[in-house]
């Protein structure tokens, strides 16, 4: 029998619609500037010619389930929500191709990448990791997984948010840059995925701040709803 100095952190897991059983999270991985209008707000505008997907991760303890009230987090006053498309990985793959897309896909959720944008800027301005900006407590929300079922994979459907009832982010999954078969592709040419995996696929433009007391709520069509409300500072 194994002994621990403490006692080990729990694994996450996501609500499953349709099923008791519920989804441990193993990681999460996280793709920058994938839809056009976005990388054009953030100053970083994408030629897919000649670039290729970049990712950054955050740790699994970051999940935090739709509908939470979060406290607003140390360090920032310029506090980001960003919505997006969640893939949820059922099998796994290595250096797959894109027929193999499906496969390895066990559902969708909705999410939300919490950002702390100016310390986000200021690591990328310095060329430094975006650690602070992005992989801090409570920064990745997430709904329930709807299996793939018959949705099969997906390329099209209303991705939006609103902050206390008025829309921010309005798009189409069929904007993103770098579609789901393609991120499979070129992201399992870099790690061997795993059930468990979680891929957040990038937000669309309209991203923005917010405070205290705020209510965030957004939605993609076939897939979900999500929510946050944002706490005092702590």
């Amino acid at each position: 029998m194994t002994h621990y100095l403490f006692t080990p952190p729990a694994t996450p897991l996501l609500p499953v619609r349709g099923n008791t059983a519920r989804f441990p999270v193993r990681r999460i991985f996280c793709v920058g500037r994938n839809y056009h209008a976005h990388a054009v707000e953030m100053g970083k505008p994408v030629d897919k010619s000649t670039a290729r997907p970049f990712y950054f991760t955050k740790s699994p303890s970051t999940l935090v389930d739709s509908g939470a009230t979060v406290p607003y987090p140390t360090g920032t006053s310029n506090y980001h929500f960003e919505m997006e498309l969640v893939v949820a990985i059922g099998e796994a793959g290595f250096r797959v191709t894109e027929s193999d897309a499906q496969r390895m896909i066990y559902g969708y959720a909705a999410g939300l990448d919490m950002t702390r944008r100016d310390l986000q800027l200021v690591a990328r301005d310095q060329g430094r990791p975006w650690d602070l900006g992005k992989d801090f407590e409570k920064s990745a929300v997430c709904s329930e997984i709807i299996p793939i079922g018959n949705l099969g994979v997906l390329s099209t459907g209303a991705i939006a948010l609103q902050v206390n009832g008025e829309t921010k982010q309005s798009a189409d999954l069929s904007q993103l840059i770098w579609n789901i078969p393609e991120l499979l592709v070129d992201l399992t040419q870099f790690y061997h995925l795993e059930p468990g995996d979680i891929i957040y696929t990038g937000t669309p433009e309209g991203v923005g701040a917010v405070k205290t007391g705020d209510h965030i709520t957004g939605q993609i069509a076939n897939v979900g709803d999500v929510s946050l409300h944002i706490g005092a500072a702590e």
